[in-house]
């Protein structure tokens, strides 16, 4: 073994040299062996001894990860190799498999140009499988494909040779086909992955052992010799005639792009400035004497050094006293340190040149997603979740002394995942984090308690509902609390085609910038008129301003986004978000003094105008739903179909092989929050496997509608009867 200091010794030697570079991520669904295959490469690299590779999971650091044996987030590590006697740096991420941490896949693929997709054959191609690899292809990251655990159809399913070739073979079809669905189109047929040239390799993490076209004709081997190995249990000649660290290296270094050849097609995808600018030229040739543009793809924290951006260096250096400017900051920040991580260690170098990842220190305003730059540029297109948080629970400190200590701990925690929501309840004085589900929030928990030192009393889980209408409504007039101001608003629900664009990123939370927010806005189903009006987008809520030659209209057009804000985060009927609501302001009396339209009278009015505006339309509280894959023994089926059906569940999929039944179901987030496992359990005796997915808000039935939004309102400290249009309106 060499120690970590040797390793980024020798990498900054060959960080220069971009077609040696390979920027790559490891993805799959949960438990299909990531890490364990992460342990094989560290061990070529020398980090830790071949023989713990597979049991040490070096990159699992956190103590939650270790007692888990699960990975909850992203970690990065650089390493150095030997391939046909040229020096190649790759840059790996390992990341995480369960559906509660799919946000750092998402914000891990802007930093990679491609991946590994690591498939177990026994379960095959699952829920998150699909979703990583759609995550990658949105970012333009190309796809390798290893197959672990393929031991398993051998000696657990004792399937015969001849069946386990089959079984591969139809795993190797089923990924292609969702490269073809979900690829760029000019790469649909470019990126499909085969034996035949050398993009998939067929082993066992665990085992130490994996074959790939290359590694069978350099060790004059065939399937058929690897087949009878694994029969017998031969793992010393399975891995001397079938090294993985070798196949997987080989397959990363011939198949995966260098930055030069993947930004020359990312950098067009991920960037809408000029690219016959002088920085659009710098980053598509990733010029490394040119200015530095790089993007914040994570954010980590340590002890000592606090907050740490973790970045990739599109053009330029970055090195240790170089001042930058952050995407929506004023001033510009200077850079204290920089460093390469090497999982949960930093080790710190002089510079980091263009096509590497680097670990930034003294960006304090950064948060992930951000543009850092030399020049003032357009900044990156934004980072996309798929999946919204779903579950919410309320936060306090045991001790009250440790509030303030709570407070920071939780901005530290939403920062380094933008993924976590918190927010205080205004009415109550709760701390409420909302997450992707249980387990996201009970990690929460878990660090709040172990790394903060904090001890903490949560709330059982409640569901985040969000309210919207269907209907068109007004002009309503709302008026300023001294009646000396009046604003006239409609409001509409948005065209489904612009939230869908929203879900995609083409079109971005906050203020429009430029004209190619406005076509984008034209494209996703608005007029002209109405997009060149827009002057806000919050909460997938639109504010327009249709006025014509009202005065001072523009003198109060922060406050009225400020209201606009404010009213949609908090909706009417039960002070839950909304979402897919147009307002448009058609007309305004404003008061000439500017005394009489400030904050405490403008806010109010606008304020008031949405809520009555909104509740006239009609309002429907969405619930959020997952998608459900259970998988369960034949004779079970019948009770689970009556078990999902009785949760208001919609079945959508059901899939027979063998004795194994697979039923994929869409179930309300509020049916499962609580004893769903119990259920499950009873009805199978303990014998389902079952994975979720974020499907999506769906309209509650009107029966369930009143009764809900009542004890929403209970729990806020608010009237159980929702208000009528007429409050608002005095």
């Amino acid at each position: 073994m060499v120690r970590k200091e040797y390793v980024v010794e020798e990498i900054t030697k060959i960080m220069g040299n971009i077609d040696q570079i390979r920027n790559v991520a490891i993805i799959a669904h949960v438990h299909h062996g990531k890490t364990t295959l992460t342990d094989s490469l560290l061990a070529k690299a020398g980090l830790i001894s071949k023989q713990v590779a597979g049991d040490v999971l070096y990159t699992n650091y956190e103590a939650i990860e270790k007692d888990r044996r699960m990975t909850i987030k992203s970690a990065a590590i650089s390493l150095g190799f030997t391939y046909k006697e040229k020096d190649y740096i790759i840059n790996l991420i390992d990341t995480p498999g369960h559906v509660d941490f799919g946000g750092h896949v998402t914000r891990s693929m802007r930093a990679v140009d491609g991946v590994v997709l690591v498939v177990d054959p026994v379960e095959g191609i699952m829920p998150q499988t699909e979703t990583v690899l759609r995550q990658s292809m949105k970012e333009k990251a190309k796809p390798i494909l290893f197959i672990n655990k393929s031991d398993r159809l051998l000696t657990e399913l004792r399937l015969t040779q001849e069946q386990t070739f089959q079984r591969l073979l139809d795993l190797i079809n089923n990924v292609n086909k969702l490269i073809e669905q979900y690829a760029p189109i000019e790469f649909a047929d470019k990126w499909k992955v085969s034996v035949e040239n050398n993009s998939v390799a067929i082993g066992s993490a665990m085992r130490r052992w994996a074959i790939s076209k290359r590694t069978m004709e350099l060790h004059k081997t065939t399937m058929k010799e690897i087949f009878t190995l694994t029969e017998k249990g031969d793992i010393p000649k399975l891995q001397e005639v079938a090294p993985i660290d070798e196949t997987i290296l080989s397959m990363i270094i011939d198949n995966l792009p260098s930055p030069r050849e993947a930004q020359a097609y990312r950098i067009p995808h991920l960037w809408k400035g000029d690219l016959e600018s002088v920085d659009g030229k710098a980053m598509l040739s990733v010029d490394a004497k040119a200015k530095t543009n790089a993007v914040v793809f994570g954010i980590s924290y340590d002890q000592q050094a606090g907050e740490i951006a973790i970045a990739r260096v599109f053009s330029g250096a970055v090195k240790k006293g170089m001042e930058f400017q952050v995407s929506g900051q004023n001033k510009p920040e200077r850079l204290q340190q920089v460093g390469i991580f090497m999982a949960a260690d930093r080790v710190l170098v002089d510079e980091i040149p263009a096509g590497n990842i680097a670990a930034l220190i003294g960006l304090k305003s950064a948060n992930v997603g951000d543009t850092i730059s030399e020049n003032s540029i357009e900044p990156f297109e934004q980072i996309t979740h798929y999946s919204k948080p779903v579950v919410t629970k309320a936060v306090e400190a045991k001790d009250s002394r440790d509030t303030t200590k709570l407070i920071e701990a939780l901005r530290e925690l939403s920062k380094a995942d933008p993924t976590i929501e918190v927010r205080i309840d205004q009415d109550t004085g709760e701390h409420l984090v909302s997450g992707m589900g249980e387990l996201h929030l009970e990690i929460i928990e878990t660090k709040l308690r172990d790394e903060f030192k904090i001890q903490v009393i949560t709330s059982e889980p409640i569901v985040v509902y969000q309210e919207t209408i269907d209907k068109k409504a007004g002009p309503i007039e709302g008026k300023s609390p001294n009646k000396h101001s009046k604003f006239y608003c409609i409001s509409e629900p948005l065209p489904k085609t612009f939230t869908d664009a929203m879900d995609e990123g083409t079109i971005r939370e906050g203020k429009p910038k430029g004209q190619a927010a406005v076509d984008a806005m034209i494209k996703a189903g608005l007029d002209r008129p109405t997009a060149k009006g827009v002057v806000d987008i919050s909460s997938r809520c639109v504010l327009v301003d249709a006025t014509k030659g009202v005065q001072y209209m523009h003198e109060v057009m922060e406050l009225l986004i400020d209201g606009f804000e404010e009213a949609v985060k908090d909706g009417p009927l039960a002070r839950e978000k909304c979402n897919g609501i147009m307002i448009s302001i058609v007309d305004a009396t404003i008061h000439e003094d500017p005394v009489h339209r400030g904050p405490a009278q403008i806010i109010p009015a606008i304020r008031n105008a949405i809520y009555a505006g909104v509740l006239t339309a009609g309002v429907n509280l969405l619930e959020p739903k997952q998608k459900f894959t259970i998988n369960i023994p034949q004779e079970y089926m019948s009770d689970i179909i009556t078990m999902v059906q009785g949760k208001r569940g919609q079945v959508l999929e059901i899939n027979q092989d063998r004795e194994q039944v697979s039923i994929i179901a869409r179930i309300p987030v509020a049916e499962v929050i609580k004893n769903f496992s119990n259920d499950i359990r009873g009805k199978t005796q303990g014998r389902a496997i079952w994975y979720t997915e974020f499907a999506g808000y769906d309209k509650m039935p009107a029966e369930l509608q009143n009764k809900v939004v009542r004890e929403i309102r209970k729990r806020k400290g608010q009237p159980e009867e929702p208000p009528k249009p007429e409050q608002f309106l005095e």
